[in-house]
């Protein structure tokens, strides 16, 4: 491990020259921006004023007792998340397991009941107890079960019922929709191949044109758009890419300009990620775009690229480590988009997973840790493809490998056509949901 002592970015006295200048002409972007990195001075100048010996220290305890009392108690305002509740489960689940903090087992198999509750009776999961089924909440469900990881948890997932409704979504492009009759977007196509894969249910006829449709996505900019001739977007970016990788085939990106895409995405002042070119820098991009880097990364080295480090990711480790600890942080536990946001659960999971990506380079056989501040600030590795923890995909694989494929007839036959000649008809009713 790397432990070296390090002089913030902030303390350098060249650091302010990293601001925006607009050059004398005011944009609606450039005065959002300068509010920003205002706002961030500020955070840095008090802490240097507080502090002679920069020690970064990740709020633990708070972090701990605020994702604690969220899987047993949620406030009013989260009303508006009712048809996301296996996120939820998800986005808690995994910052307790980044840090490192156990499940109780009461508590897991609650979770375990309430995601079989969010089941469809025709495969797939609901973003609550009686919706219709949906790719996003299927995904965060199968993380969330896996994170879990128990006999209880693996046996809530139906995978022949799971393949009928990956089959129900899929469109004759080889794209997805989010849901029977929804919109098609690279999240749907990342979502599908991400619990296809790891239940063991990936075959593929399921996965034929994907590849295709989402290399549609590349655009001018080097990164993905969310479909084929729109604006490159660091979530897409990341959906469309770690879909490539699990369909083994991200060697057909133009890695290069989507390389130049992504690092172009880390701030200069800030040390945080923008989502979108010209856009404000925001803490739950420290995932969607530095996790892009290692999986860039594996590619690259795949290609037969020599000069790449085998110690460090191809973006400023340690600024994006500063902006979470010091910008991201509430001190009353999770974490916010920028200063002077509110904190949530979705911003607390993936600044975290940003962070944990931040300390570790490489796998088992070539492992590097940088840790910013103290050894206490050390997170759990997230799996760069999955983002839940390296050991429960492992895990996961292991047990759904060991059961049989589900028999398709889709693959061959006339049979495959007539149940596919109706989607409506795969996704069922809700009426009848547990």
């Amino acid at each position: 491990m790397d432990g070296a002592p390090r002089t913030l970015r902030c303390f350098n006295e060249r650091h302010a020259a990293e601001m925006l200048s607009d050059d004398g002409v005011e944009t609606v972007t450039s005065v959002e921006q300068n509010k920003v990195e205002r706002s961030i001075e500020e955070v840095f100048t008090a802490y240097k004023q507080i502090h002679s010996l920069p020690q970064p220290t990740l709020l633990r305890e708070q972090h701990y007792l605020y994702l604690k009392k969220g899987l047993r108690h949620l406030s009013d305002a989260y009303e508006c998340l009712d048809a996301s509740r296996p996120w939820l489960c998800f986005w808690i689940l995994h910052s307790l397991e980044l840090l490192e903090e156990p499940i109780p087992t009461a508590v897991a198999s609650d979770v375990c009941q309430f995601l079989s509750r969010c089941q469809s009776p025709t495969g797939g999961f609901a973003g609550g107890p009686g919706q219709h089924a949906h790719l996003a909440p299927t995904y965060a469900a199968v993380n969330a079960l896996c994170i879990i990881g128990t006999e209880e948890a693996y046996n809530v997932i139906h995978r022949e019922k799971l393949l009928d409704f990956l089959w129900s979504v899929k469109q004759p492009d080889g794209s997805f929709v989010m849901h029977v009759g929804g919109e098609v977007d690279v999240r749907s196509a990342y979502c599908a191949a991400s619990v296809a894969s790891l239940t063991n249910i990936l075959t593929p006829k399921l996965f034929e044109d994907t590849t295709s449709w989402i290399l549609r996505c590349q655009n001018w900019e080097g990164g993905l758009s969310g479909v084929p001739g729109l604006e490159a977007h660091g979530g897409y970016t990341f959906c469309g890419t770690a879909a490539l990788v699990i369909l083994g085939k991200e060697h057909m990106l133009d890695l290069k300009a989507l390389l130049r895409w992504v690092v172009s995405r880390q701030m200069r002042f800030e040390g945080g990620f923008q989502g979108r070119c010209n856009k404000l820098v925001d803490g739950c991009y420290s995932f969607w775009q530095a996790g892009l880097l290692p999986l860039l990364h594996r590619a690259l080295f795949k290609e037969g690229e020599s000069e790449l480090s085998r110690q460090r990711w191809m973006f400023e480790q340690q600024a994006l480590q500063e902006y979470i600890l010091l910008c991201c942080q509430n001190p009353t536990g999770g974490l916010v988009d920028k200063p002077g946001k509110s904190r949530d659960f979705y911003h607390t999971c993936y600044c975290l997973s940003g962070l944990s990506v931040a300390q570790h380079f490489g796998n088992q056989e070539l492992h590097h840790e940088m840790i910013l501040g103290r050894e206490e600030n050390r997170l759990a590795p997230t799996h760069p493809v999955y983002n839940i923890c390296p050991e429960k995909v492992a895990q996961a694989l292991q047990h759904f490998l060991r059961l049989p494929a589900p028999e398709d007839d889709r693959w061959t036959g006339a049979s495959a056509g007539d149940r596919l000649s109706d989607p409506a008809s795969a996704s069922g009713s809700v009426d009848n949901q547990s």
